[in-house]
């Protein structure tokens, strides 16, 4: 039989007055009590409800942010949409896909169950209401590479190893962000406005997150092709020189990538600093 406190018996153990517990209830931070004729009766689930208010309230989180957290939980909500990330429109929300989008997603002959389910596991794909659902931009990327003829499983294979790359990059952003503003946050936790902090925070930190991720990923990218295209013999030798390389380029088109370990001395950087913006070498 599962434990059934009166409020006097859950305010005690918990250490906080009747009227407070009361007044919770009201501001909807702690559902309803179980009753029996006219008595109350708490269970175990207030007895955690009530310690993780009074943890969020040491955390500097008001009780109408409080509530908002609580009642966002309460309805499956992630926490990157109680924390202003969430599923709005664009290339993040979900989709539902139809047949003929798999049929265009799916080289024929390899629309198979197990192909769902592998992206179901792979959280390409949630399964809602009977219909497979995923999100806009997952749908956009599979119809281009299901138009360039990518096998299905080339493609979960590929993602997998993405998967497993953007989390490692995600967990150092996190790690930042406990790092780094955590600490002040929690100096801060008499500020009524706690919870749009952390939301302000974490939104700015996702944005410069994705701009790292993005500009480092298209330099990788151009670093592959010159790789992929040497080891292809599609660029002409070193001993090439066409009839314009030995005219000057113009400063705008100056061409800014150097051969492999041509890097400046210390003292060239140090030179650099010293000379400011301003100055340019050769003036």
């Amino acid at each position: 039989m599962s434990e059934s406190l009166t409020v006097d018996e859950l305010a005690a153990r918990i250490g906080l007055p009747s009227s407070t517990i009361r007044m919770y209830q009201t501001k909807g931070v702690l559902h309803a009590p179980r009753r029996q004729g006219r008595v109350a009766y708490y269970d175990a689930s207030h007895v955690q409800r009530l310690t993780l208010v009074q943890r969020l309230q040491q955390r500097g989180f008001s009780l109408p942010a409080i509530a908002e957290l609580i009642s966002a939980r309460e309805k499956g909500e992630s926490v990157a949409a109680v924390l202003g990330m969430g599923e709005t429109e664009g290339p993040d929300d979900w989709v539902r896909i139809k047949v003929r989008d798999i049929k265009h997603l799916i080289p024929t002959g390899d629309v198979q169950p197990r192909l769902l389910l592998r992206a179901m596991r792979l959280g390409l794909v949630r399964w809602k209401y009977g219909w497979p659902h995923t999100r806009r931009w997952a749908l956009e990327a599979g119809g281009r590479l299901a138009g360039l003829r990518v096998p299905s499983d080339d493609v979960m294979d590929s993602f997998t190893r993405l998967r497993t790359a953007t989390d490692a990059v995600a967990a150092d952003f996190v790690r930042l962000f406990e790092r780094q503003f955590w600490p002040e946050l929690a100096r801060k936790a008499g500020d009524e406005n706690q919870l749009e902090n952390v939301r302000a925070l974490l939104v700015e930190l996702t944005y410069t997150a994705e701009t790292a991720v993005v500009g480092t990923l298209r330099e990788s990218i151009r670093d592959a092709a010159e790789e992929f295209a040497s080891r292809h013999g599609l660029l002409p030798s070193d001993e090439y020189q066409p009839a314009w390389a030995e005219q000057p380029l113009p400063p705008i088109a100056e061409n800014i990538v150097d051969p492999a370990g041509d890097l400046p001395s210390e003292q060239e950087i140090e030179s650099f600093l010293r000379r400011g913006d301003e100055d340019e070498p050769g003036r």
